[in-house]
């Protein structure tokens, strides 16, 4: 296989000095095609897959985006998504290498943000051990625009002063630790792919006592079938399963959940009232 890899760019590498077209050099971009709305890709990303010669897509990614695509171009389905791949990584990251010399210019379009919890800098290394020129467009992250779509802000000056993106579930399929540790700041919290951890995030958080911090789930954040629980540390599992929220959903912790539009109003009656009391 290597041998037919090396043999593949010297013919390739030839081929572009004397102005062939039949023979293009092999090349990898990285697009983030967002949340899930198609119209939440970049100007960028769509010329990248007006570009290309073969396109690899995840499960996340909004079929609609691969009418961008050149007629003639592949659109092979490798279905990335937490808990359940069509494909092992070793063989996507393959499959990229075997496709760029066999085709040329290979459009990896990956939900959100390709360096976010996408496994992207491990697919771009791959391809960089074969010499593959690579290239990166970053992608609106859902970490980021779920809850802005909502008009949840994830800061707030004078109620918070960061906010951390964790994954909810690792590798070896636990909690990451990192939740214990957010749950003693004061930051905001975005946990993505963490639905099924969420009666342990809400007993990490009890614990840390604080039972009474709004929480939000999201599920299909920008789509159509978008649908939102809201409600505190202490009862978001109950109101989860009355909205019938499950995954994706992306979960947010934080005093700013308060500033969503349902919460508004209450929130500005608990202040008035604090106010009074003063």
């Amino acid at each position: 296989m290597a041998s037919r890899r090396k043999e593949i760019r010297a013919i390739a590498a030839g081929a572009q000095q004397t102005g062939l077209a039949k023979y293009k050099l092999p090349r990898l971009t990285l697009v983030g095609a967002g949340p899930g709305d198609e119209d939440l890709i970049t100007l960028k990303g769509v010329k990248a897959l007006q570009q290309a010669d073969v396109v690899l897509y995840d499960a996340l990614v909004n079929p609609e985006l691969l009418q961008y695509a050149p007629a003639h171009a592949p659109k092979i389905f490798v279905g990335k998504r937490a808990g359940a791949h069509y494909l092992k990584q070793d063989e996507i990251n393959n499959l990229i290498v075997d496709s760029a010399f066999s085709h040329g210019h290979v459009v990896r379009l990956k939900g959100g943000d390709s360096f976010v919890f996408g496994r992207g800098y491990e697919e771009l290394a791959y391809a960089d051990k074969f010499n593959i020129q690579t290239e990166v467009v970053p992608g609106i992250s859902s970490s980021i625009a779920v809850p802005e779509l909502q008009q949840i802000p994830l800061t707030i000056r004078g109620v918070n002063e960061s906010f951390w993106v964790i994954t909810g579930t690792t590798s070896s399929g636990e909690i990451s630790s990192d939740v214990s540790l957010a749950a003693q700041s004061s930051a905001t919290v975005i946990i993505l792919m963490g639905v099924s951890k969420l009666q342990q995030i809400s007993e990490i958080y009890t614990a840390a006592g604080k039972a009474d911090m709004p929480v939000a789930v999201i599920q299909n954040g920008s789509l159509p079938n978008e649908k939102i629980a809201l409600g505190n540390v202490h009862n978001i599992m109950e109101r989860v399963e009355a909205k019938n929220v499950g995954a994706p959903a992306i979960i947010v912790i934080g005093e700013v959940v308060n500033y969503h539009p349902a919460l508004r109003y209450t929130l500005a009656l608990q202040k008035q009232q604090e106010l009074v009391a003063v």
